[in-house]
């Protein structure tokens, strides 16, 4: 999906997304979203052993990561070396993963490369359950569309563990 842009489901709500590793396509969809350069975006990533190769974890980190992935949940962990675009993570050195408990995960790791995980609205809109949520800017925007009825969850709990204990954020 190269320059892609696309609406997705996962576990919780609809996402809007590209591949985290091109630059090109991540500023896209930030343009898209209307989201502020300094506000970062997470990533789905492709794999536990990629978080693990790319991301510094405490053992508590780690631990969640191997006992509550995939799940409805956003890690912030501090990145090992530029392993996304840097127009993804903003924030110097940190970097939101998920890995949800959904069919679109095997999606990701049959890639093999980190998608911009967000939600598939406007910054600071109503978050996406149907493609009726998303605005018709949004909508004419996208490249793909995937699309699998209204969804009835709520955003992944985001929990921050860059500075090594968990603080939840959301």
């Amino acid at each position: 999906m190269s320059g892609k842009v696309f609406f997705y489901p996962t576990d919780t709500i609809y996402g809007l997304g590209c591949n985290a590793l091109d630059d090109g396509a991540v500023k896209r969809l930030r343009a898209l979203k209307e989201r502020q350069a300094k506000k970062p975006f997470s990533v789905i990533a492709p794999s536990k052993a990629w978080v693990e190769r790319n991301c510094v974890l405490s053992s508590e980190a780690k631990k969640f990561l191997r006992e509550k992935l995939p799940g409805p949940f956003t890690l912030v962990l501090e990145m090992r070396g530029q392993c996304v675009a840097k127009s993804v993570s903003c924030a110097p050195g940190s970097l939101g993963v998920r890995i949800p408990r959904h069919w679109f995960s095997r999606v990701v790791a049959k890639a093999g490369v980190p998608f911009v995980t967000t939600s598939a609205n406007l910054a600071g809109g109503k978050n996406a359950s149907g493609l009726s949520d998303l605005p018709e800017s949004v909508l004419q925007g996208v490249d793909v569309v995937v699309f699998e009825g209204v969804k009835k969850g709520k955003p992944s709990r985001v929990l921050d563990f860059s500075c090594g204990e968990a603080r939840r954020l959301r």
